[in-house]
């Protein structure tokens, strides 16, 4: 139950995230936060799973939407 519930929450972030990017380009940066906490969603999940190769992915996309974050506000 919990492992369907962070994928899903993981999906609906990205959703959001790409529909910010494509029809809403002027809320920046909320389209990388939004990608952060799906990425940090399917992070959760691919732990709980012991699936490696989306961990990894998963923290790369966090460690890419972190530092656009720390550039949009340095």
């Amino acid at each position: 139950m919990i492992n369907s519930i962070l994928q899903w929450l993981g999906t609906v972030c990205l959703i959001s995230m790409y529909v910010v990017m494509s029809f809403y380009p002027d809320m920046f940066p909320l389209n990388i936060a939004l990608g952060l906490a799906g990425g940090s969603f399917y992070f959760a999940w691919s732990v709980r799973t012991y699936n490696k190769p989306q961990v990894f992915v998963n923290l790369a996309g966090i460690a890419v939407c972190l530092a656009g974050l720390y550039k949009y506000y340095s």
